[in-house]
């Protein structure tokens, strides 16, 4: 039996190309009855997006990169897809009033203003793009209370922290801890793939190696933000924003196997864990579904498989990057707008080889450290200081090399 068009609901994807975007589109594979592909937003990767859209049939496809739409466009001139390009098709797409889903899954500052526009628009949005809240998290919290907007929380700690939390807390009634018996979010990390290897020798790590993750599959500035557990660090402040509560609610505890994705400690003792397969498919099908649950595609747990749990604490010798983000937390918006800012700089910069892994804390530490913290009280001033704190981070590597 066929299902109508207007009964399925319709799904823009932000970042088609990267692994949340096609985790995304399978699980929608695997829900047809319920999903449809209304748009595909991507960067510069042709060869990906045009294999998915000849596959999904979205009615549009929205390249960042000219250059990229003008190629794409040619490739699909015999059929009824449109191709647009830049930011502003981004957000309008983002906003069109025929969808009902965005999944924000475009790495980086780049994915702030779409992400934003579907939120004013009042949209379900299934949040992968932690930088959204990092850069802006009061502006970008109010506009979603203001709104009317649906927010749910993908990235794999966060979706289970939200899972764990009472239903008052997730619907939003109530964001008090004290009142719903709350003690502390306990946010898990797996340490990335140098937990053990010796400190003194984390200054000679190679691109190669901070990009090979033990347990998941990432993209490459993911990969190295997991490395330097930067990632961690943002995923704090994104916490922080989410659950609107203060710093010293949250504890990172690693936890190298990656099964226990974060729990939430109670005023009781008790604790509640999310557990599962280090797949992104369950949190996107949570995200999708919720309140209901959907096939996600993920093999489920076998408990009499699985080894043996083990839990530290973060060794900040190791992940200076990750004390650096909490310090970024408790100093306020600005700090963590440029601290991301600088962090997205030195990365590429460590991807590309100008600069070498242990760099990316130094320049990290050395763009707060010059960087005028003031209120952001908007947008513009936002991406004023996140402007500001890329080019300070561009002229610190400069002056390394």
């Amino acid at each position: 039996m066929s299902v109508e068009l207007s009964q399925l609901e319709q799904v823009v994807i932000l970042g088609a190309s990267g692994s949340i975007g096609t985790s995304t589109l399978d699980v929608i594979s695997r829900n047809k009855e319920r999903y449809d592909v209304f748009a595909l937003v991507a960067g510069s990767n042709v060869e990906v997006i045009l294999k998915q859209a000849l596959e999904y049939k979205p009615r549009y496809v929205v390249m960042q990169e000219a250059h990229a739409a003008t190629s794409l466009r040619e490739h699909l001139s015999n059929t009824s897809i449109e191709v647009l390009s830049g930011t502003d098709a981004m957000c309008d797409i983002a906003a069109h009033p025929d969808v009902d889903i965005v999944m924000s899954a475009i790495v980086g500052a780049a994915g702030l203003l779409p992400t934003l526009a579907a939120v004013e628009a009042g949209k379900k949005v299934l949040l992968a793009n932690k930088e959204s809240l990092v850069m802006s998290g009061k502006l970008f919290m109010d506009k979603v209370k203001h709104h009317g907007a649906t927010l749910l929380p993908i990235d794999s700690e966060h979706n289970a922290i939200f899972q764990c939390m009472p239903a008052q807390v997730q619907r939003a009634e109530q964001t008090n801890f004290n009142a719903v018996g709350i003690r502390k979010i306990l946010l898990t990390g797996s340490g990335g793939p140098f937990l053990t290897r010796d400190v003194n020798t984390l200054k000679a790590v190679t691109v190669e190696e901070a990009v090979a993750h033990p347990n998941w599959s990432m993209g490459r500035k993911i990969s190295v933000d997991s490395a330097t557990m930067m990632n961690k660090g943002l995923e704090f402040i994104e916490a922080k924003w989410l659950f609107d509560c203060q710093p010293d609610d949250i504890e990172v505890v690693i936890h190298p196997q990656s099964m226990i994705h974060s729990m939430v400690q109670y005023q009781d003792g008790s604790v509640i864990a999310q557990m599962g397969q280090p797949d992104m498919r369950t949190p996107i099908a949570y995200g999708l579904a919720y309140p209901e649950r959907i096939d996600a595609g993920v093999k489920p747990l076998d408990f009499s498989d699985m080894r043996d749990f083990t839990f530290t604490h973060p060794d900040y010798a190791r992940y200076p990057n990750l004390k650096l983000a909490i310090e970024a937390c408790r100093l306020g918006q600005a700090a963590t707008t440029a601290l991301n800012a600088a962090n997205e700089i030195s990365v590429a910069a460590f991807l590309d080889k100008r600069i070498g892994f242990m760099d990316i804390f130094r320049v990290n530490e050395q763009v707060l450290e010059h960087s005028t913290l003031k209120d952001l009280e908007s947008l513009e001033e936002i991406l004023d200081m996140d402007s500001q704190a890329r080019r300070l981070a561009q002229q610190m590597i400069a002056n390394q090399g």
